[in-house]
């Protein structure tokens, strides 16, 4: 039977196959040597190359190249593009597009055996294909071929580190900004709460104090209740109540402030059970005021406890808030220069657990800090200092993720000439099949879209430009990250 391509019975095998001679005899080796990157390539190995390569057709929206799926081998463009994406945080974002006519896919000596990223058919797209097992007598026989594509691969690695790069630094502000959100928020909105109900409270103010105005008391007795009041409020030994202990205590003051016809008598004690006053002291009081001023003094004391409280916790929030900005600052290097100046290798460990401390709480980890305060100051770039440590804290916070809690552990110490800090997580460690490998550039152990593979390799060459050194010693439980660099660097 002659088979041909109008035929409605043909044998879909002898369709596909005079349509791949078809395509092959559009690709010569002068048509290969014509691209910008193979032009130094003797004909004779683009040949060697057309021979030993396939064709494949790829519809419109189809996916070439999937991540984490192995690499097929060195791809050829011959027509159609194809739109690159990279998967964060679960959301595919699209890095380039590649052109008809480019390289791409496995190149020469590169470690690259697994996909990284996701390549989508724009149109209907051909790609031409030398295979995997072929790289390496294409490595062997054919010196400028491999070549070429090596230097396509150092172009791509120089083009693409630099975006990771970038993309690694968004990534970590946006986790910091994130964290930040949410610290920023408690003690904001404790301010707007704490201002709301001060308003609200003063505004009560104008009757408790004509009660009080209208109380006639000696002067002495006056100066003794005042001073009463200010040694219960100077109490540094407040104790800390259980439910059980707090219901109790609360009930007694507020069973005395009723024999005694105060009245509010369950806000009254409430309060004073906050401020450790307990019925002896309102006896105290009660020997020097007389029984009918009783509740109005002890509302307007009330009144000064409630008013005292909602300051200081609106100062406490804004406070935090300002620790917060000065941390920022201070993390981030504002208003200062880019180069090497003398710092307390503490404030940056400080700071950085500071940005980090929503990861930390919500990881339920408990941070230990052994620090030698003796340590002088070290010459350094404060600003890229700071980035190891938050690379290496919050891989640390990774690690303990799984078990919902965790130990950090961070010391520093004196070594000679060298400052060391250790970092330390009680999280599962790191297998020692691929201890060599967590310093290379894109190697990474989280799930696709979650690590850019550049955070150790970040830190290992800040460091590195720091004279220094990162050592990783790591078992199940324990996993130290130590790291050593001249203190005058």
């Amino acid at each position: 039977m002659v088979c041909t391509k109008g035929s409605a019975n043909a044998d879909p095998f002898f369709v596909i196959y005079f349509r791949y001679i078809a395509f092959m005899e559009n690709v010569s080796a002068e048509w290969l040597g014509s691209l910008e990157t193979l032009k130094e390539v003797p004909l004779e190995q683009l040949q060697w190359m057309i021979d030993n390569s396939t064709v494949t057709e790829i519809p419109d929206g189809d996916f070439i190249i999937r991540a984490g799926e192995p690499m097929k081998g060195t791809h050829v463009l011959l027509e159609g593009r194809i739109k690159m994406y990279l998967l964060q945080n679960n959301e595919m974002r699209d890095v380039l597009y590649i052109e008809k006519e480019a390289i791409f896919g496995y190149l020469p000596f590169s470690r690259g055996l697994v996909a990284k990223g996701m390549g989508q058919a724009l149109g209907n797209t051909r790609i031409m294909t030398l295979p995997m097992d072929k790289e390496r007598e294409m490595i062997n026989k054919h010196f400028e071929l491999t070549q070429a594509l090596v230097h396509i691969m150092t172009n791509r690695v120089r083009n693409f580190t630099a975006y990771q790069q970038q993309n690694e630094k968004m990534m970590a502000l946006g986790k910091l900004s994130a964290g930040l959100a949410h610290e920023l928020n408690n003690p904001a909105a404790a301010i707007v709460r704490g201002s709301s109900s001060l308003i609200q409270h003063l505004q009560l103010e104008p009757t408790a104090f004509k009660e009080v105005m209208a109380i006639r008391m000696e002067e002495k007795e006056v100066d003794i209740v005042t001073k009463k009041l200010f040694e219960i409020l100077n109490r540094s030994d407040r104790p800390k109540l259980t439910l059980i202990q707090r219901t109790e205590k609360e009930d007694a003051v507020r069973d005395w402030l009723d024999d005694h016809h105060v009245t509010n008598s369950d806000e009254v004690a409430e309060n004073f059970v906050d401020y450790a006053f307990n019925c002896e002291d309102m006896e105290s009081f009660k020997e020097h005021i007389p029984d009918r001023y009783l509740s109005p003094v002890f509302n307007w004391i009330n009144t000064n406890l409630v008013t005292e409280r909602m300051v200081m916790d609106i100062q406490k929030s804004s406070q935090r808030i300002s620790d917060l900005v000065k941390s920022i600052k201070s993390f981030t290097h504002m208003d200062q220069g880019k180069g090497k100046e003398y710092t307390d290798i503490h404030d940056g460990l400080r700071n950085t657990l500071i940005i980090l401390q929503h990861k930390i709480k919500k990881g339920n980890v408990t941070v230990t800090e052994q620090y030698d305060e003796t340590l002088p100051k070290v010459k350094a770039m404060v600003g890229e200092l700071n980035q190891v440590w938050t690379n290496l804290i919050d891989n640390a916070l990774d690690a303990m993720e799984a078990s919902g809690k965790g130990q950090l552990t961070i010391r520093t110490r004196r070594d000679r000439e060298f400052v060391e800090v250790t970092i330390t997580d009680d999280g599962p460690g790191i297998p020692d099949e691929i201890k060599s490998q967590i310093f290379d550039p894109f190697f990474t152990t989280k799930e696709i879209g979650k690590g850019t593979g550049l955070g150790l390799d970040v830190v290992m060459r800040i460091v590195q430009q720091h004279r220094g050194s990162v050592k990783v010693n790591s078992r199940p439980g324990r996993t130290d990250f130590i790291v050593c660099f001249l203190i005058d660097g």
